[in-house]
């Protein structure tokens, strides 16, 4: 009896502490919200590859694949002024992922402190417009989202300063970086680092005009990428990005211009030929960039006119020459958008690539040229 009297003393002692911490608790000090997005689409392509002469034709169609449909709310939890927890899982019909795991600290109103797992600030496209219902084409600009990587592990600071009439922006990251795959590509080294170096991407923003209608960005990643104790321990990659922004609204439209520019380069190295296991080598170069161009009227009185959005965007990708994956991609989209309202679009797109694959018979690899044409219907909204 003494220790049943004795447990049930200490469980009112912790009661009594958390009705204590509640009370004391100043109103308004704690708030949780859920925001996110939702991105649903059909996708009807059709694909005419030739190599050596003979063409061969494959029709798909997809509801809902997994290029163009995601599911990904944003939990919320501010604590303060000064402290807050995000966290955006996300579902894309193969399985459940995490876009953001990251707790921010605002130092001071030009400073942000972040940890945890962040998108990185090289360029703008995956941190800024990635988005369904922001990205005025449907789908990703051709290699630009996944090169490099676009989210890592790290510590982050970001924040802005106002000068004169001008505005700068900057956003510096240190993370694990990224790791060299045995044909030469690169993925994300994860959680635990893959060597004790540690990668650092940096962005810097500037805003020349006091309406804030411009903005000019420029980017760098510099990490090594080799396994720690393997040959290429030391190997290194530099990669630098440009990006544009323009919104502005010239009578009777609104205008709005993005592009943005990405070069990689990683240093020199030997590969096994998997057709043979002699050694290979090729300069590991690769460049991708888009520029988009979208027109919304806003004279008239038709709300139907003004909630149309004419789009454009022609996109390029060149993976190095002489590799496993030697390719050149064009794309060229043109869409019409009708805005259920500003955070609610229905998007048709259509899509013209032409991809020429140039694989090196020594690496048993067959040079073909590709041309594909595909219908994209994608609903996007912001909850």
């Amino acid at each position: 009896m003494a220790q049943q009297s004795s447990a049930d003393s200490a469980l009112l002692d912790r009661v009594s502490t958390l009705e204590q911490q509640v009370s004391d608790q100043k109103q308004g000090e704690s708030h949780f919200m859920v925001v996110g997005l939702a991105t649903v689409g059909f996708v009807a392509n059709k694909t005419t590859t030739t190599s050596s002469g003979i063409s061969q034709k494959v029709k798909t169609n997809s509801m809902a694949d997994a290029d163009h449909y995601e599911l990904s709310p944003m939990l919320l939890w501010r604590h303060g002024s000064n402290l807050l927890v995000e966290f955006e899982p996300s579902f894309d019909g193969y399985g459940l992922g995490v876009n953001w795991a990251a707790i921010s600290y605002f130092a001071t109103p030009g400073v942000i402190v972040r940890a945890g797992y962040f998108v990185l600030p090289f360029g703008t496209y995956n941190k800024r417009l990635a988005a369904g219902w922001i990205d005025k084409v449907a789908g990703d600009p051709v290699g630009v989202a996944d090169l490099p990587p676009s989210s890592d592990f790290g510590v982050e600071v970001e924040g802005g300063l106002p000068m004169g009439n001008m505005k700068w922006n900057y956003d510096v990251a240190v993370t694990n970086g990224m790791q060299l795959l045995p044909d030469g590509e690169l993925q994300g080294a994860g959680i635990v680092d893959n060597n004790k170096n540690k990668t650092i991407t940096a962005r810097l923003g500037w805003l020349p005009f006091q309406n804030s209608s411009l903005e000019i960005g420029v980017s760098g990643m510099f990490g090594k990428v080799g396994d720690a104790g393997s040959a290429y321990e030391n190997l290194k990659t530099d990669m630098y990005a440009v990006d544009l922004n323009y919104v502005h609204n010239i009578n009777p439209f609104l205008v709005n211009i993005k592009g943005q520019y990405n070069f990689i380069h990683i240093g020199d190295a030997q590969y096994a030929n998997p057709a043979d296991s002699s050694s290979y080598t090729f300069k590991n170069q690769t460049n991708s960039g888009f520029v988009q161009l979208s027109l919304r009227p806003t004279a008239g009185d038709n709300k139907i006119v003004k909630n149309l959005e004419l789009a454009f965007r022609y996109g390029n990708f060149k993976t190095p020459d002489a590799s496993m994956w030697s390719q050149t991609t064009s794309s060229y989209d043109i869409g019409l958008d009708y805005w259920l309202s500003w955070r609610t679009v229905l998007k048709f797109t259509y899509q013209t690539q032409n991809i020429n694959n140039t694989v090196p018979a020594k690496l048993a690899g067959e040079a073909n040229i590709a041309k594909s044409n595909s219908f994209f219907l994608q609903f996007s909204t912001e909850f």
